[in-house]
């Protein structure tokens, strides 16, 4: 696998280069993330696509590699902006992403860990000021330090 390729790919993904998600990833490929869990090349880029349809200037900008023989992680970070909430500014998640690649060199495995709660419900008007409130009721204390 060309991993610099690939990551390339997602620095400059739009949605008419969604179409070219077969050339890295395999026919058979498993993608999840907080909100998707699919198989198959066809339904990854469905993923992707409909991602351009939510958001508006989405971007990826792969920050760190870590890399063995038969996978990747990937630190990251995606920039959009938030049209029907958030008030359309530009909101960034944080994540990584475990790769897998088959003997072709394909990635057949791509899961998305990030933090759906601190990264996107905090945000929202509503749902965030209720998780910011079980988030207080749920913090251990602070320790008193004396200097």
């Amino acid at each position: 696998m060309n991993l610099d390729a690939l990551i390339e790919f997602f620095h400059g993904l739009t949605p008419e280069s969604v179409a070219r998600f077969p050339e890295f990833y395999s026919a058979d490929a498993c993608f999840k993330d907080p909100f998707n869990e699919v198989r198959g090349v066809a339904a990854v880029q469905r993923i992707f696509a409909h991602m351009f349809e939510q958001v508006g200037e989405p971007r990826f900008i792969v920050t760190e590699k870590v890399v063995d023989d038969g996978g990747a992680m990937l630190i990251w970070t995606f920039s959009f902006r938030a049209a029907r909430w958030g008030g359309g500014e530009t909101q960034v998640i944080h994540g990584v992403s475990h790769l897998r690649f088959d003997a072709a060199g394909k990635v057949n495995y791509h899961r998305d860990y990030w933090d759906a709660a601190e990264e996107l419900y905090l945000k929202l008007p509503v749902v965030g000021m209720l998780m910011r409130g079980l988030r207080r009721a749920l913090a251990a204390p602070a320790a008193n330090v004396s200097p």
